[in-house]
């Protein structure tokens, strides 16, 4: 059963299963119909897309199924600007501004229930990025707003910020965080929270209950079961590719090992691990999934109901020897 969250702002239960929309697009519009139609029966209203996928058409497929499904009142809808273009990380509020018009335009709704800044440039002072998301806020195009790939200290910043102000915070992050250890930045300007690297930030995270939209839970791929370190040469697709130089280190490999075998001794498979292991973490985590077909969506679904106590999480962390310890 779908479990559910509460963001300040936003009038609606949140999924914390997050279906991103990566995949979908007006080229195979009914495949991406059917998609989202099992995927909402099957609990999950919150979907997440940005202005930078498929140069704008996931918003306008997203959208288009919102109308046409009459279900624009019960879905949460989450999409992100200031991505970097053409060498320009563009995290200004002109850029904001801009690309929030324009993905309001896509989707063609009123408001955006959660509006993230897709990345940071900590060279812009927090304060007029903050000022500006709370002027469209004010003005009612979006309902709440949050912060992606932005390191912790940079939130806690733009939080002091907003509070001396008198303005609305941010209600919300949006880092990579899974069992895998980010070695190499998938893309550039990424923020990982996973791995001893993060522990400070997860232990920030632990305390403020700051809500967390994790994503690529399975690491690019990486515990599908597909990457051995025998095969890697083999694996040619970009995204792969991407999977390999970020994941794809012996640390990583004896944790996919450890999380095989707590699979089968679970009756699970290895990728539901790899969820709940996300998922059972005393942080208040949104955790964002990209299912491409409705089988994948109900196993996540299976793994989100699956708590592993603190002895296994720190065995798959090989920060332990035993699975016993701290349960």
């Amino acid at each position: 059963m779908m479990q559910y969250g509460h963001l300040p702002g936003i009038n609606k239960p949140v999924s914390r299963l997050v279906q991103g929309t990566v995949m979908v697009n007006s080229a195979e519009l009914d495949k991406s119909f059917a998609l989202l139609d099992k995927i909402y029966a099957l609990g999950c209203n919150t979907f997440d897309t940005a202005h930078a996928y498929g140069d704008g058409d996931s918003e306008r497929t997203l959208g288009r199924w919102l109308r046409e499904r009459g279900v624009r009142d019960q879905v949460v809808v989450i999409t992100k600007g200031a991505h970097p273009y053409a060498g320009r990380k563009r995290v200004t509020p002109v850029d904001i501004t801009a690309d929030l018009h324009e993905s309001l335009a896509r989707l063609q709704v009123e408001a955006i229930d959660l509006y993230l800044l897709h990345r940071d440039d900590p060279e812009v002072p927090v304060g007029p990025l903050v000022e500006v998301l709370n002027e469209h806020q004010q003005a009612g195009r979006i309902w709440a707003y949050g912060l992606s790939n932005w390191s912790h200290e940079r939130i806690q910043e733009a939080l002091a910020y907003a509070a001396a102000q008198g303005l609305k915070p941010a209600v919300a992050s949006s880092p990579h965080f899974s069992l895998a250890e980010q070695v190499k930045e998938p893309w550039p300007d990424c923020i990982s929270i996973s791995g001893p690297a993060g522990a400070a930030a997860r232990d920030w995270y632990g305390r403020t209950q700051v809500p967390l939209f994790t994503w690529s839970s399975l690491a690019g791929g990486f515990f599908s079961g597909r990457f051995r370190r025998d095969n890697l040469s083999t694996l040619t697709d970009p995204l792969d590719q991407v999977a390999v130089q970020a994941y794809a280190v012996e640390n990583n490999f004896r944790r996919l090992e450890r999380a095989a075998l707590l699979a089968e001794e679970k009756g699970l498979t290895l990728p539901q691990v790899a969820l709940a292991y996300v998922l059972s973490q005393e942080l208040n985590i949104f955790a964002i999934v990209g299912c491409q077909h409705e089988a994948e969506f109900v196993a996540n679904l299976a793994a989100s109901e699956v708590r592993l106590p603190a002895g296994e999480i720190a065995w798959l962390e090989l920060s332990s020897d035993s699975r016993r310890d701290n349960q």
